[in-house]
């Protein structure tokens, strides 16, 4: 049965922030920011917040009729670095919200900004989540396929930064190419930028 999507609104906010906090409390990159798992535990759903606001007030969140799984996009415009308007404050916000002490949560925000193409416009993936228990499922392919059919009919390219090798792998299969410049985490994981040209149509 095709997976039943529709628009998230502010309604949702803090269901989606929640699955967010739940597909990405283990994640390599989440660990880096927040080291200690109690920790981790008590701030990481404000910390995911931020992106949630910042997808309902200046793009869309793709959500799962059934709760279980959600897309954050934002359409980056030619020459607006990491969705300049939209995102510039972002990483201090992020700290300011979950961790004021931690620098490591504004950091992060700061390194993938250094990186995010702005020669095109392009849609950008902020952040995907498929609830842990239904992971495996094909949920996330199936939640970002009619995103990516739409940019392959307007000929629109695709970014996103994978915070795993399995998500990398994921991605790969879905028409994704590495750009070749990571960003490195100060003594923490890799993540790696990635940007999908349009596909053919035919």
């Amino acid at each position: 049965m095709a997976l039943e999507i529709r628009q998230a609104d502010q309604s949702d906010r803090d269901a989606v922030a929640g699955l967010l906090d739940q597909a990405f409390r283990t994640d390599p990159v989440s660990s880096w920011v927040f080291p200690d798992p109690e920790h981790r535990a008590a701030v990481h759903g404000r910390f995911l917040g931020v992106f949630v606001d910042v997808a309902l007030a200046e793009g869309r969140i793709d959500y799962a009729v059934d709760g279980s799984a959600a897309a954050l996009w934002l359409r980056v415009p030619a020459g607006d670095p990491d969705g300049e308007a939209a995102e510039d404050d972002v990483p201090a916000r992020m700290r300011a919200a979950a961790d004021p002490d931690n620098e490591r949560c504004e950091l992060v925000g700061r390194l993938t900004g250094e990186v995010h193409p702005t020669a095109e416009e392009h849609e950008y993936l902020l952040m995907i989540a498929v609830a842990p228990d239904r992971q495996g499922e094909g949920l996330g392919t199936e939640l970002m396929r009619p995103v990516l059919e739409r940019c392959d009919r307007e000929g629109v390219p695709a970014y996103l930064e994978a915070s795993s090798e399995r998500s990398k792998g994921l991605y790969e299969r879905l028409g994704w190419r590495f750009t070749g410049e990571a960003v490195r985490l100060p003594e923490g994981p890799p993540m790696w930028p990635m940007w999908r040209k349009p596909q053919g149509t035919a």
